[in-house]
C-alpha cells in the first residue's frame, strides 16, 4: 500500500485495510459518526463484511477501531504549528506511517507495546495533543469531510500489516504510562494555561477536571475547587464554558476521596462530562444564492418569463421561473408522462420581501389562461378549508392554485387547536400531489352525496408569501410528514430591485398559441376529461443515468442525516423527473423528449432547492422554547452586515431576553462553533463582536 491509496475509491480503500489486518467500519459520508449500530465495536477485518457495509452505501468514511493500537494527534493551535511537536520530537515520530487531517491535525500511528492497554486522552499530555488508543477509533483516509479530506503523508504512508507498526518512542511511552498512572503530565509537567496561555474549546472540560483533580488531591474541598476552576475558565478558556459546566466539574471531582482521585482520572470517570474530539458542525450547509444558469429554459418558459420580467415594476427572474414552472405543469396537467408514469402537477412557492415585486408572475399566469379562453383552469385564490379544496379539483381536475400570502396559511396549518378546519388542507394537498396518476378517495361521509373521488385529479400550487411568513409556519411535523419535501421553493436573488418602468403589451401571440395547443390537445380523444390517457414523453439513455445519479445521491444524503433531515430528500428525485418533464415540454410542445439538457437541469434544480430548503428550516424549525430563541439570535447575528453583531447590539436586538436567557444562548453558539468571539482592544474593557461562522 502506498499513497496511491488516497486515490483509490473508499470501499476499495476500505477493503485494502482490511486485507492488511486492521479493523474496519463505515462513517456517514462526509463525517466521522458511524453508520453501524454499535459504533466502533463494530469494526472488523472481515473483507465480506466490509464489502457489504460500503456496497450499501458507496461514499460512506472509512473509520479504524484503535484497540491495541496509539494514535498521536497533534492538531494546530489557533491556526500555528503545535509548539509542543518540535522538531527533535518530530524526528522520533518519523518511523510512524503519519496522516493529515482536513484541518491541518498531524495523526501518527504506532503499535501498543506488550503489557499497555492505554485508553484515549484529550490535551492530557499538551494543548491540542490527544491520543486514541482501546476504546477510541480515528478515521483515515481517502475519507473527505467538508473541510477538505484525509491523506498519507508522502513516503510515510500505511504500507505494513498491524504487527509490523513501530511501538511509540521511549519518552513517549514514559509519557503515557504516567498518564495511565493518574498523575498530572500536561505538556510534561505543566497544565495547559499554568502561565497563562489560552486553553482552546476542545480541551476545555478535560484540563479543568485535571486541573480540580489535583487539588482535590491536596484535600480541598468542592468550594474551593470551583472557585479556582471558575477563574481559570473566566481568564484563560475561549469561549469560557457556562457556569453550569463549571460547576458539574467541581462537583464531580468532589465526589471522590483524595486517595481516590488518581483512579478516577486514570478510569476517566467523568467521561462525560469531558468535551469530545471536534466533529464538523451537524447543520447542514447553505448552497447559496439560486444559480444563475438555472434561469435560462428554452421555449414557452422563456417567453413567460421574458414577458413578466419587462412588464414588472421590479423584476423577480426566479420568482417568474417558479410561476412559469407551475403554468406548464398545469398546462399539461393529465396531458403528457414520462415512462415512470410522473406527472407534471408541481407545488411552488415564491419569496420575496414585501414590496419586492412578487405579485407580477402570478398576475401574468392569470392574464395568459384568460386570454388564451382557459381561465377554467385558474383556480380559487383563496382556500377556506380542506372540503372547499376537494370540491375545486373535483370541479375541474387540472386546475392551478395561485394563493397570495401563502405563508400566513401554512403558519395557520401548523396549528391545528386554532383553525381545525385548515391544518386538514396539508393532508389534502399531500394526497393529490401523490395521487396524480391514479385516483383521489376522498374521507367518508354519512352522507355520501358528500363522498369524493377524483381520477387522476392534477392541482399545481403557486404561492407568494414574505420570508418569515413562511419560516415561521414551519414545523417539525410539517418536515417529518413530507408537506415540505413536496415543495419547491424559490427564493428571490434579490429583495429589493431596482424599479424600472415596465412594459405595457399585450402578451406575446406565441405564447398564447402554446397555451392554446395543450388546452386543445386531446391525448385519449373525447373522453380525455373522464378518463385521461396521456402521451407518454420518451426518455433518453442520458437523461436516465443523469435522474438515476440523482437518486443515489438523494439516497446516500438520506442514510447519512437525522430522520427530520432524510425526509427532506425523500423526494427529490421526483421532483426532478416532473420538473424535467415540463423543460422537455416547454423547448417543444410539439415533440417533447426529456434529454439530457432536461435531465440535467432539473436535477441540478431539484437538488439545489432541497439543499436550500434544509439549510433554512435548519435556521428556524424548533423542538423546544429555547431552541426557538437560540436559532432567533443565530439569525440575528447571520442577517446582520458583515454577519457580526457587537455584544452592545446584540444586547439591544434581544432585549425580549433575559440577561440568563442571554449569556445561555450564547454559550451554546460558542461552544458548538456557529459563532466566534473576536476581542478589540480600546483602550478600556475590550470590545466583543460576535461573527457568524
Amino acid at each position: 500500500m502506498t499513497t496511491g491509496l488516497d486515490n483509490l475509491s473508499l470501499p476499495e480503500a476500505a477493503l485494502r485495510y482490511a486485507e492488511f489486518g486492521y479493523r474496519v467500519f463505515p462513517c456517514i459520508p462526509g463525517g466521522k459518526t458511524p453508520r453501524t449500530e454499535h459504533g466502533f465495536h463494530d469494526a472488523t477485518a472481515d473483507p465480506a463484511q466490509v464489502e457489504r457495509w460500503w456496497s450499501e452505501c458507496p461514499s460512506a468514511n472509512i473509520g479504524f477501531a484503535t484497540e491495541g493500537f496509539l494514535v498521536l494527534d497533534v492538531d494546530p493551535i489557533e491556526g500555528h504549528p503545535n509548539p509542543w511537536l518540535t522538531a527533535e520530537r518530530q524526528l522520533d515520530l518519523a518511523a510512524a506511517p503519519l496522516q493529515v487531517t482536513p484541518r491541518g491535525g498531524c495523526q501518527y500511528l504506532f503499535r501498543q507495546p506488550t503489557g499497555k492497554a492505554w485508553r484515549c486522552t484529550a490535551g492530557r499530555l499538551a494543548p491540542g495533543v490527544d491520543t486514541r488508543a482501546d476504546g477510541g477509533y480515528i478515521v483515515v483516509p481517502p475519507s473527505v469531510r467538508p473541510d477538505g479530506a484525509y491523506r498519507w503523508r508522502e513516503m510515510m504512508a500505511l504500507d505494513v500489516p498491524p504487527d509490523h507498526l513501530p511501538e511509540p518512542p521511549a519518552w513517549l511511552v514514559d509519557l503515557l504510562d504516567t498518564l495511565a498512572a493518574g498523575t498530572p503530565t500536561l505538556a510534561q509537567g505543566a497544565n495547559p494555561g499554568a502561565d497563562g496561555n489560552v486553553i482552546p474549546s476542545g480541551y476545555r472540560n478535560s484540563t479543568l477536571a485535571s486541573l480540580a483533580g489535583t487539588m482535590r488531591r491536596a484535600g480541598m474541598g468542592e468550594a474551593e475547587i470551583l472557585a479556582a476552576i471558575r477563574e481559570t475558565n473566566r481568564s484563560r478558556c475561549v469561549p469560557p464554558l457556562s457556569e453550569v459546566e463549571v460547576q458539574k466539574i467541581a462537583a464531580s471531582i468532589a465526589r471522590y476521596a483524595p486517595d481516590e482521585v488518581a483512579v478516577a482520572v486514570a478510569e476517566n470517570h467523568w467521561a462525560q462530562m469531558t468535551e469530545a474530539p471536534e466533529e464538523p458542525h451537524d447543520r447542514p450547509a447553505d448552497p447559496g444564492p439560486f444559480p444563475e444558469r438555472l434561469l435560462a429554459v428554452p421555449g414557452f418558459i422563456h417567453d413567460v418569463m421574458q414577458f413578466t420580467l419587462a412588464t414588472a415594476f421590479k423584476p423577480q427572474p426566479v420568482l417568474a421561473l417558479g410561476a412559469a414552472v407551475a403554468l406548464v405543469g398545469t398546462l399539461t396537467g393529465r396531458k403528457v408522462a414520462d415512462t415512470y408514469n410522473t406527472r407534471t402537477n408541481v407545488y411552488c412557492l415564491g419569496v420575496c420581501m414585501s414590496g419586492g415585486g412578487k405579485d407580477r408572475a402570478r398576475q401574468v399566469n392569470k392574464e395568459i389562461l384568460f386570454h388564451a379562453g382557459l381561465d377554467r383552469l385558474a383556480g380559487p385564490e383563496g382556500i377556506a378549508s380542506h372540503a372547499g379544496l376537494i370540491a375545486a379539483v373535483e370541479k375541474q381536475p387540472a386546475i392551478l392554485f395561485q394563493l397570495d400570502e401563502i405563508g400566513r396559511i401554512l403558519k395557520t396549518i401548523g396549528e391545528p387547536n386554532r383553525a381545525p378546519h385548515l391544518y386538514h388542507i396539508a393532508t389534502v394537498l399531500m394526497k393529490l400531489f401523490t395521487s396524480s396518476a391514479s385516483v383521489y378517495i376522498g374521507d367518508a361521509y354519512a352522507d355520501t352525496k358528500r363522498n369524493k373521488t377524483v381520477n387522476q385529479p392534477h392541482a399545481c400550487l403557486y404561492g407568494t408569501t414574505v420570508p418569515r411568513s413562511l419560516y415561521e409556519g414551519l414545523t417539525t411535523e410539517s418536515m417529518t410528514d413530507g408537506f415540505l419535501s413536496r415543495m419547491l421553493v424559490f427564493e428571490s436573488s434579490d429583495p429589493d430591485p431596482e424599479s424600472q418602468e415596465p412594459l405595457v403589451a399585450d402578451i406575446p401571440k406565441a405564447v398564447l398559441d402554446v397555451a392554446r395547443f395543450w388546452g386543445d390537445l386531446r391525448p385519449a380523444g373525447n373522453l380525455s376529461a373522464e378518463n385521461p390517457r396521456p402521451l407518454v414523453v420518451p426518455c433518453t439513455d442520458e437523461a436516465k443515468a443523469i435522474l438515476a445519479d440523482l437518486e443515489r445521491r438523494a439516497r446516500s444524503e438520506r442514510q447519512s442525516v437525522s430522520d427530520t433531515i432524510a425526509t427532506m430528500w425523500t423526494r427529490t428525485t421526483e421532483k426532478a423527473r416532473k420538473l424535467a418533464l415540463i423543460h422537455a415540454c416547454s423547448a417543444d410542445h410539439e415533440r417533447p423528449v426529456v434529454g439530457e439538457a432536461s435531465a440535467r437541469w432539473a436535477a441540478e434544480l431539484s437538488e439545489h432547492l432541497t439543499r436550500r430548503m434544509i439549510f433554512t428550516a435548519g435556521l428556524w424549525v424548533s423542538e423546544t422554547p429555547f431552541e426557538a430563541r437560540r436559532k432567533r439570535v443565530l439569525r440575528d447575528i447571520r442577517q446582520a452586515e458583515g454577519g457580526r453583531l457587537t455584544r452592545t447590539q446584540l444586547y439591544r436586538k434581544t432585549k425580549h431576553l433575559t440577561s440568563k436567557e442571554r449569556e445561555d444562548i450564547v454559550t451554546s453558539l460558542l461552544e458548538t462553533g456557529e459563532i466566534r468571539p473576536e476581542k478589540e482592544e480600546t483602550g478600556g474593557a475590550p470590545r466583543v463582536t460576535y461573527v457568524a461562522s
